[in-house]
């Protein structure tokens, strides 16, 4: 049993990642790769808002609560417990993280967003680890549950205070922001030279050391410390062995329970901190609906990255780019994109083509003629329309994750019902 837990576990470690033959530079020559090929673009294009520090500032901004989110359905579904109810919890944290921040201040806020998140893990954990009931079913009540609950405590806790409402709180005080000081006006310098490559880097740099709220780097650290518990100490293996095989840790003295009830619980108030961030730092007040389905996308943000922290903040950093761009750039940023799809597609034919095999003379062809038919978008229209711009960071995330899926793997117990015993 010992052995099967293990052999769950080991394509985790970084010794597996290195017998896949991936060299530890690989991801930072594919984003510096990545910034050549938007450089490039850039260039081309004249579409200068494609990386500016402005736009990425904002894509940082959004994709820490979608990042917060799904780091909370990691935990979760590490552990065998799916949780669709993340935007619930969402929910319960801007109610909380607003209450809070009003009476006490923003730290208090980010407190009482945590707190007030575990109540809604607590709840879900109840019902899927104690009582059985099927997670997908215990996800969906708690986001309705969420949407209910947010809307009867404003209406309760905020109406007749100054600047309050039964839909929205009053103006709260934000956490503070960074900047490493004496950088910024040389960098922006830089940037506005608008040259190749070295402008980009100037971008990204002022981006990632200006005006950076307190709750983004906790963020930034939380994602370390969920990677290094879960991969690397004693805890973190018992942890991931209840989400793989559940009996099997139990036969190893692991109580799976109570893995798996504090794992929901620390789910829940990563997701409250995510609705914290919305009330606290991308806004100054709490609003009805202002999670907007955040919670949703996280999930779908935890699944691209195959339920591991690194690609959890890369599916979080895709669609908060793609939404900081169509809102900055809109039609013109968009349309610049089309170059690089088309580029890629025709090489991807090509490339299918070449390697066809006997009898399947076709291969490769229908990626061909969508490469062609976007360069013809590309030449012959000045922008893309506002309808397909605004549907841009969705698109986006439904392609990232269908040519992804072949690579996925879930935990293999996740979502399964477990009761204790089923090992004797």
């Amino acid at each position: 049993m010992s052995a099967s837990v293990m052999t769950e576990t080991a394509p985790a470690t970084p010794k597996a990642a290195g017998r896949n033959g991936r060299p530890r530079w690989f991801w930072a020559a594919v984003v510096l790769g990545g910034l050549v090929v938007l450089s490039t673009v850039r260039v081309l294009t004249g579409a200068n808002d494609i990386d500016s520090s402005g736009a990425l500032m904002a894509a940082i901004g959004l994709a820490v609560p979608i990042g917060l989110a799904g780091l909370g359905g990691l935990w979760s579904e590490r552990a065998g417990v799916v949780n669709i109810g993340l935007e619930g919890m969402m929910i319960f944290g801007t109610w909380g993280g607003a209450f809070f921040g009003y009476h006490y201040g923003p730290w208090a806020g980010i407190l009482g967003a945590i707190l007030v998140g575990m109540v809604g893990g607590g709840i879900h954990a109840v019902a899927t680890v104690v009582f059985g009931v099927d997670h997908i079913v215990s996800g969906v009540a708690i986001n309705l549950l969420g949407a209910g609950a947010g809307a009867y405590l404003a209406v309760r806790t905020f109406t007749g205070l100054p600047g309050g409402g039964p839909t929205q709180s009053p103006p709260l005080e934000q956490l503070p922001f960074l900047s490493v000081p004496g950088v910024s006006d040389p960098l922006q310098t830089l940037e506005q030279k608008h040259w190749w490559l070295l402008s980009d880097l100037a971008a990204v740099l002022r981006a990632v050391t200006t005006n950076l709220n307190v709750l983004t780097i906790i963020a930034v650290l939380l994602l370390v410390v969920t990677w290094w518990v879960l991969w690397r100490t004693a805890f973190g293996l018992r942890l991931r062995s209840c989400g793989e095989s559940p009996v099997a840790a139990e036969t190893l003295g692991v109580n799976v329970y109570r893995y798996k009830f504090l794992a929901v619980l620390i789910s829940g108030g990563l997701a409250g901190l995510a609705g914290g961030f919305l009330v606290l730092v991308a806004s100054n007040l709490y609003r009805e609906g202002q999670t907007g389905g955040r919670g949703f996308i996280g999930l779908a943000a935890m699944i691209f990255g195959n339920w591991r922290p690194g690609g959890l903040a890369g599916g979080a950093a895709l669609f908060g780019y793609t939404d900081a761009v169509q809102l900055r750039g809109g039609g013109d940023v968009v349309r610049a994109y089309l170059l690089p799809i088309a580029v890629a597609l025709v090489a991807w034919g090509v490339w299918q083509w070449v390697r066809r095999r006997k009898g399947k003379p076709f291969v490769g062809v229908p990626m061909v003629v969508m490469g062609v038919l976007a360069l013809g978008w590309f030449l012959s229209a000045p922008s893309v329309p506002n309808e397909f711009t605004g549907m841009t960071p969705y698109v986006a995330t439904l392609l990232v994750l269908a040519f992804a899926s072949q690579r996925l793997r879930m935990p293999a117990a996740d979502g399964a019902v477990y009761r204790k015993g089923e090992a004797s």
